[in-house]
């Protein structure tokens, strides 16, 4: 490890401790030539691709996953602290696969299955991004797919969709 005080390239640890809050090992080192000490973080390094609609392929990002959450849990029983902890599911869930690329099709649906047991209009929400819905319809259907009792019959369906 490369001293930022000094640049030399070898240092010592002197000390090593679990950091379970950033789910990390904090190591204490000593600069070989200076002697100066510092801290450094080791992480678990995530490089899972995932690939776009469009067949490009993006780094995964637990920010904006978080970031999508938030908007879809936004003004609803569901906390920024659960945002985060169902983030860390997924992340967890997308380790325990072991593979090193993903569909953002498989991700979505992941994240779908978390969201449903958690909220139901967040669920709705995500969906409607994610699946990018045509009409009110599939709207509908999604709906009825996870609170069966909220059916509209068909002309109420044609007057709903006529108002607008």
């Amino acid at each position: 490890m490369r001293c930022p005080f000094c640049h030399h390239e070898e240092s010592k640890v002197t000390d090593s401790r679990n950091a379970f809050e950033l789910n990390a090992i904090r190591r204490r080192r000593e600069c070989c030539q200076c002697m100066q000490r510092f801290t450094t973080f080791e992480t678990i390094d995530l490089t899972l691709q995932v690939k776009k609609r469009d067949g490009t392929f993006e780094d995964f990002k637990e920010e904006k996953l978080i970031q999508g959450l938030d908007a879809a849990c936004r003004h609803t029983r569901v906390s920024h602290d659960e945002v985060r902890r169902l983030a860390d599911q997924v992340k967890g869930d997308l380790m325990r696969r072991g593979v090193r690329e993903i569909s953002s099709r498989e991700l979505g649906d992941l994240v779908m299955q978390h969201l449903q047991k958690i909220d139901v209009v967040a669920y709705i929400r995500f969906a409607c991004v994610y699946k990018r819905f045509k009409d009110v319809r599939e709207l509908l259907e999604a709906i009825q797919s996870i609170v069966p009792e909220a059916t509209l019959k068909e002309e109420e369906l044609s007057d709903a969709t006529e108002e607008k």
